[in-house]
């Protein structure tokens, strides 16, 4: 819990936390109070129709209630807002000899950091023997930046020279892991959206070759979002999962941005499970997403 109070105190410092002060006190509860809400859920970057999904299930709540206070709205938002927060189910990397996972994103997102700190999470935390395969073959800077990660958390690397096909290094990665014994294979992929045709057939021709060696593969495929961009990472996720079989959500460096209130409108605009939120700069802080603690953490205490 602690984690997640640190990582999101940006964003309750700001919105919810002005959400906070204008239902301290005993003012009765006006359609101000609803406007001033919608407003700052609105800026905390929740995006309207979550927006309007929220206020809904409060306004439900308050005339059932019978709440005439403003100050006795804020437990009945915490629990609106986490009846919009679907748990995660749990990744389907289990139960198989080799499982592999597809990590898709905009350059830029935090993907190939994620793919590094998530090697470190499952190899040295779950105890299962990961391997990584460097398939975005466009930035040798991408190729350069996952073999530091491998050595940096101890797991091995299957990659080949810029420029060189994806689906070959893929199809190399997913037999060496499968020969090897591996557990998990985490592949990292370009993320050039300015290109859709082109990355939809890369992808689809990556999932092609995984499934000569696997024939369920790819078994997730996790789009990794960055928490700064707001509503443009939920533009990026519908592009993305217009082109992949998208299964499930990371969103990085939620620590740095006020605007966290984009967690709500992936999960309930989109439909998609957060499976993992990116908290801070460190190894550790690639956590688990515990729709629970993240709503605790955008209020303050007391509240």
């Amino acid at each position: 819990m602690s984690i997640f109070r640190s990582g999101m105190s940006k964003t309750r410092q700001s919105f919810f936390g002005r959400i906070s002060q204008m239902l301290t006190g005993s003012a009765e509860i006006d359609d101000d109070t609803w406007d001033d809400i919608e407003a700052l859920l609105i800026q905390a970057d929740m995006g309207v129709d979550t927006t309007r999904a929220v206020l809904d299930d409060l306004q439900n709540r308050v005339r059932k209630q019978g709440v005439r206070n403003a100050e006795d709205v804020q437990p009945l938002l915490k629990q609106s807002l986490r009846a919009l927060l679907k748990d995660p189910p749990t990744l389907n990397i289990s139960g198989r000899p080799l499982s592999i996972m597809l990590i898709v994103g905009v350059n830029g997102s935090g993907k190939t950091t994620t793919i590094g700190k998530l090697a470190h999470r499952l190899n040295n935390i779950n105890q299962r023997k990961v391997m990584l395969a460097a398939g975005d073959t466009f930035r040798a800077a991408a190729i350069e930046q996952l073999q530091m990660w491998g050595e940096r958390v101890g797991v091995p690397v299957i990659a080949n020279k810029p420029g060189s096909d994806p689906a070959a290094v893929v199809f190399d990665a997913s037999a060496a892991a499968n020969a090897r014994g591996r557990d998990v294979l985490i592949v990292d992929t370009a993320g050039r959206l300015h290109t859709n045709h082109n990355l939809m057939e890369e992808l689809a021709k990556i999932k092609a070759v995984s499934q000569k060696v696997i024939a369920d593969a790819p078994h997730e495929v996790l789009l990794v979002l960055d928490g700064t961009t707001g509503q443009n990472a939920l533009q990026q996720a519908q592009k993305f999962r217009e082109m992949v079989d998208v299964t499930g959500v990371i969103v990085t460096k939620l620590d740095s941005t006020a605007k966290g209130g984009m967690i709500f409108a992936i999960n309930h605009d989109l439909g998609l499970p957060i499976h993992y939120v990116g908290l801070g700069e460190k190894m550790t802080d690639l956590v688990f997403f515990n729709p629970e603690y993240f709503v605790d953490s955008l209020f303050d205490e007391e509240g």
